[in-house]
């Protein structure tokens, strides 16, 4: 009962919100991107496009609030924060002259309606794995939360020639065709057809920052984005080859004499992407850590077992531990790590990046994942404390 009064409260404000900011996303073109990774960075990538051809967009997402100009920093721990927030956001971006709102739609958000009485241009999906298991009840209500956005735009969205962006080598891509039923065009982008056709076969490169899988396959996103809104692949590859990367996503903090990069990279999926991208060449030091409070707790000692795979050296922390013990999450990691890679904890998190930067030697690369641009550690009984990972690690080197 409690819960679909809940439910019930969700959607009330996000209609309320609508009507008290007089229909924001009416007068706009709003683009909504779900997944499970790559959203923020595909919303940037899109962000620094339209800005390069002369547009006025607004961008909202897990990293930052922007209206053309303006910018503030999320930190909120929220991706899609509520109670108006996003209604009024929209508006304010109407008033400001934007033309585009780019926003990263959460399967979180979408169960507490936020998505709601956002009259969506197009929508876009990047990837699927398992993640937020537990908020969800399982995998296949995760994805369908997902899909859910594809089908509420199909039905509902009164904007004309409606589009669907597809990641056509994402297994699951057909939920979303499906849930599209006809209702626009659905447009497929891949990275291995960015790499052939915009790429020339690999021959071209879009800088270094853009270089690995991952974020080819953001770049494709973006790129099939834009090709959509009339911009030609030479400016959409003068943008890409500037673009300077997004603040903790494969972030570099120093290059020399070992490298350190901090990433959000926070499930088995996303993790052996960042090991695997900076472990060619390179002896890999990680600090590791994973959220408390009940959270895909399955999913702890297969990022030990990540780690242990490519890393010589292993150093578990805290993430945010909620009122979990910290360690016991630590624990579970370990069991995980199978014995390949030096283990060891070290619950305070600055310690343990002291710890990896004090191990690290010429030509290594040490990588701090879970935390990226996050302004906050979450505790027990609700608490929260300042952190900045990027500020941290340059006090300590």
């Amino acid at each position: 009962m409690f819960n679909f009064a809940k439910k019930i409260y969700h959607f009330c404000l996000a209609w309320l919100g609508n009507i008290v900011y007089g229909f924001p996303s009416q007068k706009l073109f709003v683009l909504g991107v779900t997944g499970t990774k790559g959203k923020s960075t595909t919303l940037e990538l899109i962000n620094a496009i339209l800005e390069t051809a002369g547009k006025k967009t607004a961008l909202l997402s897990s990293v930052r609030f922007k209206i053309d100009k303006s910018v503030e920093k999320n930190a909120t721990s929220m991706t899609m924060p509520g109670r108006f927030f996003i209604q009024r956001f929209l508006r304010k971006a109407v008033n400001a002259g934007c033309e585009y709102a780019l926003i990263e739609v959460t399967s979180q958000g979408i169960l507490q309606h936020r998505h709601k009485f956002i009259n969506f241009n197009a929508v876009m999906y990047t990837n699927l794995r398992p993640e937020h298991i537990e908020a969800h009840g399982s995998f296949e209500k995760y994805r369908q939360a997902k899909v859910s956005l594809f089908d509420r735009v199909a039905r509902s969205s009164s904007k004309p020639s409606k589009l669907f962006f597809v990641n056509e080598g994402d297994p699951y891509n057909q939920y979303f065709v499906s849930a599209a039923n006809g209702s626009g065009e659905v447009r497929y982008f891949s990275r291995e057809n960015f790499i052939e056709k915009e790429l020339n076969g690999g021959r071209e490169k879009i800088g270094d920052w853009l270089s690995s899988d991952f974020n080819l396959e953001n770049a494709a996103a973006a790129a099939a984005f834009a090709e959509s809104q009339g911009i030609d692949w030479p400016l959409i590859k003068k943008t890409l080859r500037s673009f300077g990367g997004v603040p903790g996503r494969m972030e570099v903090i120093q290059e020399q004499p070992f490298k350190v990069v901090i990433d959000y990279a926070h499930t088995p999926d996303s993790l052996e992407k960042v090991y695997r991208a900076l472990s060619n060449n390179s002896k890999l030091i990680c600090v590791l850590g994973a959220a408390g409070g009940g959270r895909d707790k399955w999913k702890r000692p297969r990022m030990g077992k990540i780690a242990s795979k490519y890393c010589r050296e292993v150093i578990l922390t805290n993430e945010d531990p909620y009122d979990e013990q910290p360690e016991e999450i630590l624990e579970q990691i370990a069991v995980g790590c199978d014995g390949n890679a030096k283990t060891q904890k070290i619950l305070d998190r600055r310690e343990a990046i002291k710890t990896a930067l004090e191990v690290a030697r010429k030509g290594y690369t040490v990588a701090i994942t879970g935390k990226g641009s996050e302004a906050w550690m979450h505790v027990a009984n609700g608490k929260k404390i300042p952190w900045n990972e990027r500020k941290t690690v340059e006090e300590l080197l």
